[in-house]
Order: C-alpha cells, then structure tokens, then sequence
C-alpha cells in the first residue's frame, strides 16, 4: 500500500480539494500516513500555523496513520519532486484548477508527467462527498510496459472494494481485443487485478479525450487511472500528451502510476 502520503497545499482554493480528497482516502485504516507540504513564496510562521490548524481540525479522530508537515519555499515543480524524495513519499495526493486549453501546460500536468511515483489529482470540481467504487483504467492496444504497476492499482481497489472497468479507445476497431499484445493484456488483467477487474470496454472513436469523458461521466466512474509511457522499460516512450490533457482537462480524480 502507499504508505506515505505527500499532499502539498499553496493556500489556493484548488489546493484545498487535494487535501480534503487525501484526508478522506487515508481513512481510518492504519499504515497510511499524511504529511502535508505548505507552499508560499516567503516564510510566513503565522500563516503556517493557522493552515496546520485548520488542516489538523478536518482530521477524523479515528485516523490512524502518522501526521506530518513540511515547507517548500519558494515552490516549484522541480522542488516538489526533490521535496518527494527527500521525504521518501510513496504518492502524492494534490488539487489542480485545470485548464480547458489544449496546448496548456500547468504546474499539475508538469509535475505528472515527470513524477516517478503515483500522482492523484484532484480537479477543483470533485464532490465533496468522498466516494471510490468505480475505477476505469484507460489503456492503449500495446502490451502493458510493467505489469507490477498493476500492483497499485489492486492495493486502492482492494482498500475501498471497488470495480476496475478497462477502458479502451482507437480510432479503428476492427481488430479490437484480438490483437497478441492485447490477449496479453487480459491475461495480465485478470492476473494481477483478480476479482476486482470488472470487463474491458472497446470504444471507436477518433477523439480519444472525448471518449474517455464520455463514458466517465456517462458511467459515474470515480477515478480515472492511466499507465503514462513517458517512462516505458520497452519501446519507445511517448511525449506524455494524453496524460497532460487528462490532467488538466478531467473534472474525475485522476490517478497516474508511473515507474
């Protein structure tokens, strides 16, 4: 399970999803601990104080975990991650405002596609009311780089019981789920995500953002999850565009599980 859990708050509204989304995912189970990562442009002790208090105050007494803080003055996407290994974070839970723009490119998304680690991004709509029963996971018609990032993917749907939904969408489908490196991936599927995987979907569409959206908001999935190739073992990794539109265009928790 990710045991340590960085959630870093710049006192933004968009900021403040992240952290009540990571309260509420850390739960009441032991083993999973909260630190908490206050973001300013200069040092402000009294400001600091008021955020760690009202922080501390949203926390349920039944957690269980270990609550911790730290500063990153000034912030950046690159002393986040320094901040991430120093402090040996196995996830990082965090809010994002989004953007509509295509060609945009936010801290979030920036910070996505260079992490090494799981990233959950919470987009400033998320309901308030904490839920995680349906999880799609968006996979291309290549094989699976690294099957062990499965093993994440089983630990949350195994924690909150939820139902993983394969979600795939080409242009083409006329070969669709017959394909060798595809019936590898079922094989895989079926492995490593047990009783939790659900089926595999198949969608032609030409606008894959487009259909990903669709049948999120068309089958109330709760987390969208997506294997990056930016850092791929083999083949050729990829410039990381789907992950960077997904995160900062998705209005669902988006979960990233990197190498």
């Amino acid at each position: 399970m990710n045991k340590r859990i960085l959630v870093p708050y710049d006192f933004s509204k968009a900021s403040e999803h992240g952290v009540r989304y990571a309260i509420d995912y850390a739960g009441s189970l032991p083993g999973v601990d909260l630190q908490f990562c206050l973001i300013a442009d200069q040092e402000d002790p009294e400001r600091f104080e008021e955020a760690r208090t009202r922080i501390s105050s949203g926390i349920s007494r039944i957690f269980q975990g270990e609550l911790s803080w730290t500063t990153l003055i000034p912030g950046s996407v690159d002393g986040l991650l320094e901040k991430c290994t120093e402090e040996k974070a196995d996830m990082v839970i965090m809010g994002t405002e989004g953007s509509s723009k295509a060609d945009a490119n936010t801290k979030t998304a920036e910070l996505v596609l260079k992490a090494m680690f799981p990233v959950l991004v919470v987009p400033s709509g998320t309901e308030e009311e904490f839920k995680l029963g349906r999880i799609a996971l968006v996979l291309g018609s290549n094989e699976i780089d690294d099957p062990n990032l499965l093993h994440t993917l089983l630990q949350i749907a195994r924690r909150f019981n939820a139902s993983v939904t394969v979600l795939t969408i080409a242009s083409e489908s006329d070969h669709f789920g017959y394909t060798e490196p595809e019936e590898r991936n079922e094989h895989l599927l079926e492995y490593y995500l047990e009783s939790f995987y659900s089926h595999h979907v198949y969608i032609k569409n030409e606008d894959v953002v487009a259909g990903i959206f669709d049948y999120v908001d068309a089958h109330d999935i709760d987390l969208v999850t997506i294997l990056p190739n930016k850092h791929v073992k083999k083949g050729t990794p990829s410039e990381g565009r789907l992950t960077r539109i997904l995160a900062q265009q998705s209005s669902t928790p988006l979960l990233t599980i990197e190498h």
